[in-house]
């Protein structure tokens, strides 16, 4: 069990190209077709050819599809296949001999008769891989392609927290496509970058035209952005900063924590609130209040959901306690003290953010005109803006590279095709 994309099949291969024993995979969706007992009759028939190749190993992908909850209010065909399938695995015949796996990435949903000891003994968890497995994976999926001398996998692998196996073999994928359009004889740092860029934030939209007015409001309010994580204690650090347009946004910033996250303090997400509040209050701080754009609506969505599960789950409300509370059930009073909480977290936050931006106001300019003039920043770039300290920055060093590439793998042919990383990239 685990989040898609993180190898769960590719166990169950795994076991069986070791094991050197028959195997037998099915899909939880082949079993139900429209007419009732097939189900049930194509459980039969796989346990029957399970046990004459005996001993061997069935597995089941999806198999929430079939071992989902079961409601009194349900159709009795809907649960035929599943106490088919129930009864095949430990009923009054005996299954020796075939060992049976099963995949979900939705285990809450399993009827806990499929589940208990007897059935599915062992539930093996397969999370998303840590700063070690992602390398081991990223140096998986580049063992087919030109790498050039200035890639590290490791920094790659820092800036991925969160990313499946399958998002990484994608993240190569898209590297190696890149280089081939560029006519690159090997996959570079920026390359990768750019792959990862991609994924994280959506692709760029070049051809979208923008006015001068709109370039300029979305520079300063991404700057507002970066400024809050520069200069906010607890806020994870800048990322990239960006006004190019990519998929529905203007522009963005995005952070990354400097390791991998399991949770967030209090401290953390009160931050993470000031940073989305950061783009209004720099629109109203350098346009005015009756100037200020429709932009920060996702911003205000992110710090109103935050905020509601700081006061709702987490237990972070001196005057609601630390009980959970569902805000749909509550008494209207309740839900008047829940929203009341978060409201005043969230204008607590702006406050704060104005503030900020009041004291730091020169620094703004100084980003937002970095953005205007380059439309995107590394991290590192970001910092040095703010201080005054970034240099002139190349537009595009595209053919230098090139040519470094080449010295560097001593070819004189460019990469052909991304190809080279391999047929499927799912794990």
């Amino acid at each position: 069990m685990g989040p898609p994309g993180t190898g769960k099949t590719l166990l169950a291969r795994a076991i069986a190209g070791e094991a050197k024993r028959p195997f037998f995979y099915a899909s939880g969706s082949e079993f139900e077709e429209m007419f009732v007992g097939v189900g049930a009759k194509r459980v039969r028939e796989l346990f029957a050819v399970a046990k004459q190749h005996a001993p061997c190993i069935v597995f089941i992908d999806e198999i929430d599809a079939i071992g989902g909850k079961r409601n009194p209010k349900d159709q009795r065909f809907l649960t035929m296949t599943l106490n088919q399938f129930l009864v095949e695995m430990d009923g009054f015949q005996s299954s020796e001999g075939i060992v049976v796996i099963g995949a979900t990435n939705f285990p809450e949903s399993l009827d806990k008769a499929l589940i208990r000891p007897g059935r599915f003994d062992r539930h093996v968890v397969v999370p998303n891989p840590d700063v070690r497995g992602r390398v081991e994976i990223l140096e998986a999926h580049t063992k087919k392609i030109p790498l050039h001398e200035d890639v590290d996998l490791e920094i790659i692998a820092r800036g991925t927290p969160g990313f499946s196996g399958a998002e990484l073999a994608n993240l190569v994928n898209i590297a190696a496509l890149k280089a081939a359009v560029d006519e690159f004889v090997a996959v570079t740092m920026s390359h990768l970058e750019f792959a990862k860029d991609r994924i994280m934030m959506g692709a760029e939209r070049k051809s979208a035209a923008l006015s001068e007015e709109t370039r300029r409001m979305t520079a300063y309010h991404e700057g507002g952005h970066a400024l809050c994580c520069v200069y906010t204690k607890d806020a994870f650090p800048v990322h990239k900063a960006t006004i190019m347009p990519r998929g529905q946004a203007l522009g963005l910033v995005a952070q990354l924590p400097a390791r991998d996250m399991t949770s967030m303090s209090k401290a953390q997400m009160i931050a993470k609130i000031d940073v989305c509040m950061g783009g209004r209050a720099a629109e109203e701080l350098i346009f005015g209040a009756e100037q200020v754009s429709s932009g920060a609506s996702s911003d205000f969505e992110q710090a109103t959901k935050l905020a509601e599960a700081m006061v709702t789950r987490y237990g972070m409300s001196e005057k609601l306690g630390m009980v959970v509370y569902d805000k749909e059930r509550e008494s209207g009073e309740t839900r008047a003290v829940i929203e009341g909480e978060v409201k005043r977290i969230v204008d607590e936050s702006y406050t704060r953010v104005k503030r900020l931006l009041k004291r730091r106001e020169q620094e703004l300019h100084r980003l937002a005109d970095a953005l205007l003039k380059y439309e995107s920043l590394t991290g590192e770039q970001v910092r040095l803006a703010v201080r005054g300290e970034l240099r002139e920055l190349r537009m595009s060093a595209a053919p230098d590279k090139r040519r470094e590439a080449q010295r560097a793998t001593g070819a004189d042919a460019v990469l052909e095709s991304p190809r080279a990383v391999g047929g499927d990239s799912g794990l």
